[in-house]
């Protein structure tokens, strides 16, 4: 890369790091092409960046914004970026998945909003649910007691249909 396109590299990073709100390092040594063309694939499907960057200019870039300082210690060897937006389960479930299935790639850390997390936790962070599980789980919690309060009020309409049904047989008897 020449010196004078390096300016344009960091702003581009810059700009990753300002408007993600998680981001992934791995370790992506001993993968071939075409796994991470399929990892690449599946990151886009979600709506995840994956990109890979020189180590110095994410260090000058993160030195700039001031954001996630403890990633600096982490950028050494092959290191591949995944900035995520609003839903950080999904590259972590991504990432796991294809580890699972490689066991060459690796979480080096991440943070998520904040909070730093280093490569040992990705089964927890994987575990987390996504957002659309998070917004179901909130929207069942919410319409559970609707619905329960719509079958009382079909069950006391039944019971009174059944009384007045009863009442009436007697009545014709």
């Amino acid at each position: 890369m020449k010196k004078d396109e390096k300016p344009g590299q960091v702003a581009s990073i810059i700009e990753k790091l300002t408007s993600s709100n998680s981001i992934f390092l791995v370790n992506y040594a001993g993968i071939n092409v075409e796994d991470i063309s399929k990892l690449r694939k599946e990151f886009r499907k979600e709506g995840v960046d994956y990109t890979v960057f020189k180590n110095t200019l994410v260090k000058r870039a993160l030195k700039d914004t001031g954001k996630y300082p403890l990633l600096a210690g982490h950028l050494k060897g092959m290191t591949g970026i995944v900035f995520a937006g609003d839903n950080p389960a999904i590259p972590a479930k991504i990432i796991k998945k294809f580890l699972d299935d490689k066991k060459k790639f690796e979480l080096k850390a991440c943070y998520i909003e904040s909070d730093f997390f280093d490569g040992s936790q990705l089964t927890e962070l994987s575990n987390l649910p996504s957002k659309a599980e998070v917004i179901a789980g909130v929207i069942g919690a919410i319409a559970s007691p609707a619905s329960g309060i719509v079958g009382s009020i079909n069950a006391v309409i039944r019971e009174l249909i059944s009384v007045i049904d009863e009442v009436a047989k007697t009545k014709a008897a």
